[in-house]
């Protein structure tokens, strides 16, 4: 997205066209209309080409934007100005657009890129602000704006993005688990038969976000380890009278379409967000920001996040490290240094031609007793054989 410099002191859109040479402006049903129309509207001038791959990606969604704040009312109108390299094109790619263009005019267009320093697309911007309004500066991205908040962005101007951070830090930070995972039209979490579940029912207990999706490879193999971890520290907090011990995952789908998502959650012996939530869930990744998958966000039961990366954690020490804590985390690396400590560098077994080394190791199948192993390993530096500390049958034990 463009990085605009332009500094605009005129507050009227039809001068600032008129003095680059456009007389009119065209609608979506292909008449011409003054200049004179955008009185009294917020302007958004949006620059797009129909070659090209993010625009296509991204007019839908402003199309949708667009309606919705119409429809509510909102004084906005939008100016497409092409990129297209001919008139063929352009109107190809302004007829799924509801809104105004500039006719298509190289020149014209040529000029107008320069003057706002539009140097990649889709850019969206309104150029009538500058860094001394009381609004968004055009050197920021409305593009991304809307990408992350939608309608809520409006008016695009600084105040409003202030509101809406301040509202994500208020659910990062504040301690409010209903705020976080629910909201006026869904108090409720889902599991995989359909249960719905309250989410004031959470409070107080440990909470996993799991942000994944079926498609990827990599969320497959870490649901299995999640799940082990899950059922693990379930299994312990059965045995106990203590409610600290209280754990649960929440399901935040990234999947492609239900379907999907419901092949996932069928794996899942936890909870997850309906998938029709779809700005919920969009909001959870904003407000974590979560860049790639999987990913697990640990909050403690006082509602706030865990420091923990949650995935590393996992991946490292399963349920040993429940409740995730960085005083819990710090027990257990002591603990397992204590124990690699006890045990010998090197051993030579006599099941194995070659000699063996102490390797940490976040899990394996050892060759002996075909069992799952974690944490230390007596691994071959040779050949891929690793054996439980406990399988090994040493001959003599070097350091």
């Amino acid at each position: 997205m463009a990085a605009l410099n332009y500094q605009a002191k005129s507050t009227d859109m039809a001068d600032i066209l008129s003095s680059e040479g456009v007389e009119f402006l065209l609608s979506s049903e292909g008449e011409q209309v003054p200049l004179s129309s955008c009185h009294g509207k917020k302007i958004c001038l949006y620059f797009s080409a129909y070659w090209c791959r993010p625009c296509k990606a991204f007019t839908p969604k402003l199309v949708q934007l667009y309606n919705s704040l119409k429809n509510g009312g909102k004084e906005l109108e939008i100016i497409f100005i092409s990129f297209d390299r001919d008139n063929t094109k352009f109107e190809e790619h302004f007829k799924c657009m509801p809104w105004l263009a500039v006719p298509f005019h190289l020149d014209v267009h040529r000029r107008l890129s320069e003057k706002f320093k539009v140097d990649r697309i889709p850019s969206l911007i309104n150029p009538l602000l500058s860094s001394d309004d009381n609004g968004v500066s055009i050197e920021e991205d409305l593009i991304g704006l809307i990408e992350d908040y939608g309608a809520e962005a409006f008016p695009f101007t600084r105040e409003r993005r202030e509101e809406l951070k301040a509202i994500d830090k208020a659910k990062l930070h504040g301690g409010k688990l209903e705020l976080l995972l629910s909201h006026e039209q869904r108090n409720y979490l889902i599991s995989r038969d359909g249960t719905q579940t309250q989410v004031q029912n959470l409070v107080g207990k440990t909470i996993g976000l799991y942000f994944g999706a079926h498609w990827s490879p990599p969320c497959r193999s870490f649901t299995s380890k999640l799940k082990e971890t899950y059922d693990a520290v379930c299994s312990s907090s059965s045995s106990s009278s203590s409610s600290s011990f209280e754990f649960e995952i929440v399901f935040v789908s990234t999947d492609r379409d239900l379907n999907e998502f419901e092949l996932n959650l069928e794996l899942m012996p936890w909870l997850a967000i309906p998938y029709h939530d779809r700005k919920a869930r969009q909001d959870l990744c904003r407000i974590f920001d979560v860049k790639e998958i999987p990913a697990l966000v640990l909050i403690g039961p006082d509602g706030r996040p865990v420091p923990a990366d949650g995935k590393t954690v996992i991946s490292l020490y399963g349920a040993r490290a429940f409740p995730f804590t960085e005083s819990r985390i710090g027990e257990v690396e002591a603990a397992l240094r204590k124990e690699g400590e006890a045990l010998p560098g090197r051993v030579k077994d006599r099941k194995h031609e070659h000699e063996l080394k102490l390797d940490m190791a976040r899990g394996y199948v050892c060759d002996c007793c075909k069992g799952g192993g974690r944490f230390w390993a007596f691994s071959c530096d040779v050949c891929d054989y690793d054996l439980h500390p406990t399988c090994v049958e040493m001959d003599n034990p070097t350091s």
